[in-house]
């Protein structure tokens, strides 16, 4: 339930930037959602049909990137992507590693009139 408020805070940030931009109407809004930040999706593109009702942002399309999961492993030095099943270094292994991406959620862009 929580998509609900990071739609409602997807709006905040959105329609103030484009009003301040001179937009009548917003065609698109881009986000950014990390494999690990625990936001689905579906759920936001539910949710803004909802809260986008009667604001500029009305029919505007979501756009929605998934950002991968990237680790930096402590123990062998492997830098890069990792699989959300697979919560380990490709590489040697191991569980000792860094996060470095895949836990964010951000708009993005936005495609005005």
């Amino acid at each position: 339930m929580h998509e609900l408020a990071i739609t409602e805070g997807i709006m905040q940030a959105a329609i103030p930037e484009a009003e301040k931009a001179g937009a009548k109407r917003i065609l698109e809004i881009r986000l950014k959602i990390g494999e690990l930040s625990g936001v689905f999706p579906e759920y936001i593109q539910e949710y803004f049909s909802i809260v986008s009702k009667g604001t500029i942002a009305e029919d505007a399309k979501l756009i929605i990137n998934r950002i991968p999961i990237s680790i930096s492993c402590r123990s062998c030095g492997y830098n890069g992507v990792i699989e959300r099943k697979k919560i380990r270094c490709p590489d040697c292994g191991g569980t000792d590693f860094k996060i470095v991406s895949g836990r964010e959620y951000y708009v993005d862009s936005l495609e005005v009139e």
